[in-house]
């Protein structure tokens, strides 16, 4: 008789594995932080990779991919409104944390940062997949909203953090360095195409190694930068809790509201899948680069905890509804009445 064969069921870590290389990347420059000459040429350096990030946002995203579902406004409108005019203004709802005691000025200045900031594009076009959602509308409001986040987001930062006292406005220097760094490179990247969209994507494998290499340098040089000048001391593992909390309700909220958003204005399910997706997440590999931008070296560290915290929360509970909008019965896909955003062929899943 043959021996019974016991196999131990395999799990997966609910954890993205780039953000424990982020993780990792902190915890190096906690114990050996750049210092000195090192950390100078570090700086400098960090200014020419966010250069180079851009550009390759620039040069990769198609104008025709991003302007495909353009016809589909009442949907773009939704998520545009949720990810710079709702997000934001729950951002600004928390102010009275700082006053309590429970937000420090400079984690605050982080929350606000990741609520002004565009939406995801790989994985917002991933989960709408998955979700059987519209994926076509999915790219153009994913890749529209990474466009025009570049500048609305830090108008959106400069605006909350001064009027709340939190920060400076953004002054006519700090456009011009936002420029200089964000969108001249963007722009030159969009020129590009012409020569480097068949190279690059030839090259898209090679391509993400550089765009995360070139993140989880941004990482270190901020964490050694915090490590260097002591700010690290200033917090705790209450402030960690603290944000955890409102990570989860800002994450909560959004999903609450873009959902009901999407029922009350009558959208079908794909529709509203692409809402809910599109309209509550944010970008990671946007906001790292950004606050390097908008935030004084010594204060980049604790400004991008709060949006490093929340992308792993996001991943978690998106994946999970993800997989139950895809277990729903197939006749669900079709149009509600009175809905012209609902056409046949505007709703295929990947």
């Amino acid at each position: 008789m043959a021996a019974r064969q016991f196999r131990l069921p395999s799990y997966r870590l609910p954890v993205d594995g780039y953000v424990l290389l982020i993780v990792l990347c902190a915890a190096t420059a906690a114990v050996i932080p750049a210092r000195g000459i090192v950390a100078e040429g570090l700086d400098q350096g960090i200014k020419w990779v966010i250069a180079l990030l851009f550009f390759l946002y620039g040069a990769r995203l198609s104008p025709q991919a991003a302007w495909a579902g353009a016809k589909h406004w009442r949907l773009h409108l939704v998520v545009f409104a949720a990810t710079f005019i709702l997000f934001p203004l729950l951002g600004l709802a928390l102010q009275p944390l700082v006053g309590a005691g429970l937000l420090s000025p400079q984690l605050y200045a982080g929350v606000i940062l990741l609520c002004a900031l565009p939406s995801t594009v790989q994985s917002s076009i991933a989960f709408t997949s998955i979700a059987r959602g519209n994926v076509a509308a999915a790219i153009c409001s994913a890749s529209v909203s990474s466009l025009i986040g570049i500048i609305i987001t830090p108008v959106v930062v400069g605006l909350i953090l001064h009027n709340g006292g939190s920060g400076p406005l953004i002054s006519l220097h700090d456009v011009e360095k936002i420029g200089l760094q964000l969108f001249v490179p963007f722009l030159a990247g969009q020129l590009s195409r012409p020569l480097t969209a068949r190279w690059m994507e030839r090259q898209r494998k090679l391509l993400g190694y550089v765009d995360r290499g070139s993140i989880l340098l941004v990482v270190y040089s901020a964490f050694s930068e915090g490590m260097v000048s002591g700010m690290w001391h200033q917090i705790g593992l209450s402030d960690v809790a603290v944000l955890l909390l409102v990570n989860a309700a800002l994450l909560g909220a959004m999903l609450g509201l873009t959902t009901l958003a999407a029922r009350k204005l009558g959208f079908h399910k794909a529709d509203e899948i692409t809402i809910v997706f599109c309209g509550s997440k944010k970008s990671l590999a946007a906001g790292l680069p950004m606050a390097t931008v908008l935030f004084p070296a010594g204060m980049v560290g604790l400004a991008v905890l709060p949006l490093m915290l929340f992308h792993q929360m996001q991943l978690m509970v998106c994946a999970a509804m993800a997989r139950r909008y895809a277990k729903r019965p197939e006749e669900d896909t079709g149009r509600r009445p009175g809905n012209d955003a609902g056409k046949p062929g505007t709703a295929q899943a990947a």
